[in-house]
């Protein structure tokens, strides 16, 4: 519906839509109650705020954003977006953004008629407290993906209707204005009609426990209490991470795929490593990558790059610097391939199993394919029992952390595509450079950018060759830090 449309309630009579009937009472109410709107909202400004402080931790600046149900431009404009697009149904209000922020464009229209603005698709799309407000969320939904890419993200922040109480009470003292009907929108409601419009859910975060802005206690409240199991039900609103979910069903392989082996003390592995490792894509690459080793794994890997005639590309390089982690970003670095993997060089996980990665990477169904040891049955001593209690705990931990489900964070094969560890790496000053073993550095860094993260199951096979190097007491020490460090960065904001 254009501006001229939605500004005239008069004109159009009972030949509009009954879409269009419901946005032109929508701006009539608007223009009607104006101030004591604006007044409500200066009333509640700390809630206002909080919810824009925690969508600017989802947004990476520098990005393309739709925000829809922009009001006057004061959330997009927070998001610092290299181009942004706001649209709303209210024209006095845009005409307003228009001129508090003139680097900015704006469009008084409704969200099911955003196509005909003809807008290139964005990073970012920003649906803050609109959806209950829609005459029709399904065909809201519609127009949303339209102005979507593959690499889309889409934030949505609703409220929970067990506050209804609580609102109406508001409402009688004065502190909230009251608004027309809304819809109900259940927290696995939106799950379900984003799955039929072609979107799925990334994850969902409970926030604000204490609406008022009482000095210190409010924003402690607001940032320990809602990840918390038992209070995350009570948030009065809900950010709901969403993305585009439609399944690549072209070609079978991807074009291109590298895969780093990092290696250190793995020179009886080499040979059965590239054996064993199945074709995966059209090209593909294998990069060793040796890390100070004490036996001859270096000049193995150097003959067996020399002697390789096969189908694949081979190289081999020397890390600089210390551990896996900076192992994977050297070879990373220096991999040409669409999709990347990772490949420990001690064969506990079987080569033959690393077509399924690059499948759920390749077809959607994933944007971080994350290996899994604890499905299958494992082979005697292939991971200590102490060890396995650990890598269930770190599991559970972080599938708190993050919002997604992940049973085994250590296991080394982890596939992803480049132009995703391209953003991961451009962002890493986030969390910073601490991460000595690589995993958590790249988890960490997928859910910073809100990428859809994925399980695979795979089989855990006993050494045949050399000794792990992984220290436990020390390490896991160092992994909880790592964890607790994160916590601040991702769950408690």
């Amino acid at each position: 519906m254009s501006e001229e449309n939605i500004v005239s309630d008069s004109e159009g009579g009972d030949s509009r839509s009954a879409a269009e009937q419901h946005c032109a009472r929508l701006c009539a109410y608007r223009q009607k109650y104006h101030e004591p709107l604006e007044a409500s909202h200066k009333k509640n400004k700390y809630l206002h705020r909080y919810i824009q402080h925690l969508l600017t931790r989802q947004v990476l600046p520098g990005s393309s954003v739709l925000d829809v149900g922009c009001g006057d431009g004061e959330l997009l404009a927070a998001l610092e977006p290299a181009r942004g697009v706001g649209i709303d149904i209210d024209a006095a209000v845009v005409a307003e953004a228009r001129q508090k922020y003139p680097h900015l464009t704006f469009h008084a229209i409704a969200i099911e008629d955003v196509a005909e603005l003809s807008l290139p698709p964005f990073d970012y799309v920003i649906c803050s407290g609109v959806l209950q407000e829609l005459y029709d969320v399904h065909t809201a939904l519609a127009a949303i993906r339209g102005v979507c890419h593959d690499r889309t993200r889409i934030i949505f922040c609703t409220y929970s209707r067990l506050w209804t109480p609580v609102l109406k009470i508001a409402e009688l003292l004065g502190r909230k204005f009251a608004t027309p009907d809304e819809s109900w929108l259940p927290r696995d409601e939106l799950p379900n009609l984003l799955a039929q419009n072609g979107m799925e859910v990334i994850r969902q975060t409970s926030a604000v426990i204490a609406p008022a802005g009482l000095p210190i206690i409010s924003d402690f409240l607001n940032r320990w209490l809602p990840p918390l199991p038992g209070v995350r039900q009570l948030g009065l609103s809900l950010l709901t991470v969403a993305r585009p979910a439609d399944i690549n069903e072209g070609s079978n392989q991807p074009e291109s795929v590298s895969v780093v082996v990092p290696v250190r003390n793995e020179s009886g592995n080499i040979d059965s490593l590239l054996r064993r490792l199945p074709l995966m894509a059209r090209r593909q690459e294998v990069i060793f990558v040796e890390g100070h080793s004490s036996d001859d794994t270096w000049a193995v890997v150097q003959q067996a790059v020399a002697d390789y005639h096969g189908p694949m590309k081979l190289s081999a390089l020397q890390q600089a610097g210390r551990g896996k982690g900076d192992a994977v970003r050297t070879g990373f670095a220096a991999a040409t391939g669409d999709i990347l993997m990772i490949l420990d060089g001690d064969l506990s996980v079987p080569p033959e199993e690393l077509p399924r990665f690059t499948q759920a990477i390749h077809r959607n169904f994933c944007e971080f394919a994350n290996g899994s040891r604890m499905i299958y049955p494992m082979e005697d001593q292939a991971m200590q029992f102490l060890n396995m209690i650990a890598n269930k705990c770190f599991g559970l931990l972080f599938t708190f952390l993050l919002g997604q489900t992940l049973r085994d964070t250590l296991c080394g094969t982890k596939v992803l595509r480049r132009s995703d560890y391209a953003r991961i790496a451009a962002n890493r000053a986030y969390f910073g450079d601490f991460d000595p073993f690589g995993d958590f550095d790249l988890l960490f860094g997928a859910a910073r950018l809100n990428l859809k993260i994925m399980d695979i199951p795979v089989h855990y096979k006993q050494r045949t060759y050399g000794q792990t190097n992984i220290s436990r007491f020390r390490h896991g020490v160092m992994l909880l830090r790592m964890c607790l460090f994160a916590a601040r960065k991702i769950t408690f904001i």
